[in-house]
């Protein structure tokens, strides 16, 4: 199995441009920590689209939303959060720093999971799935956003280029433990499949007229 990071290395062997600039900014082949994290928070925020495009589509399909509470349920509840208050949280807490946002973050990732159970346990029907799919949207954009302007690099600082790099090693080796092999590139498989189901595929008709 080659790694996304093994690639990215990978590629500065390759007798090309790309090849040349990442041989010039090595920083930029490692993957760490806060990008791997924010990259997750882009398949969050695609689902999001998905659930904002199945409100409003006349009939919508319920094996759209059910696609889209699974793989948040798998994907973001079961993985992502969970390395973020095993790995992110713990330490901060230990240190002292940023103990009231990392409280109500973990306050917030209860209480979407408990949305999330509600959505599926609508099976479908917009009247009972409609108000914790808002609640979920509305909770959930000011939750990453003020992870990954406070949160993450609170954290960089606080354990330091060294130790932040071989942090990112170990959620890369946890990610195929939780996940399986590939579990980002899936992910955004699935995600992209739900955005063509629902018709939001195409970025264009998100570009102003």
């Amino acid at each position: 199995m080659t790694t996304r990071r093994q690639l990215l290395r990978g590629a500065a062997l390759l007798p090309s441009a790309f090849s040349f600039a990442a041989a010039s900014k090595p920083d930029e082949e490692k993957v760490v920590p806060g990008e791997d994290l924010m990259r997750e928070h882009g398949v969050l925020n695609r689902a999001l689209l998905v659930y904002e495009a199945w409100l409003d589509t006349p009939v919508p399909p319920a094996h759209v939303l059910d696609g889209t509470a699974n793989l948040i349920h798998r994907f973001i509840e079961g993985y992502h959060e969970k390395i973020e208050e095993d790995e992110l949280f713990l330490r901060l807490e230990k240190a002292g720093q940023l103990t009231a946002l990392t409280r109500i973050l973990r306050q917030q990732h209860r209480a979407g999971r408990f949305l999330t159970q509600q959505i599926l346990a609508s099976h479908g029907d917009r009247a009972k799935a409609a108000p914790p799919i808002r609640a979920f949207i509305r909770m959930y954009r000011p939750h990453e956003a003020r992870e990954d302007t406070d949160l993450f690099p609170a954290f960089h600082r606080l354990v330091g280029d060294k130790e932040y790099e071989r942090i990112g090693e170990r959620l890369e080796e946890r990610e195929h433990e939780i996940l399986g092999e590939d579990g980002f590139e899936k992910a955004v498989q699935q995600v992209a499949e739900l955005e063509n189901r629902i018709g939001i595929s195409d970025l264009a008709q998100f570009t102003p007229r």
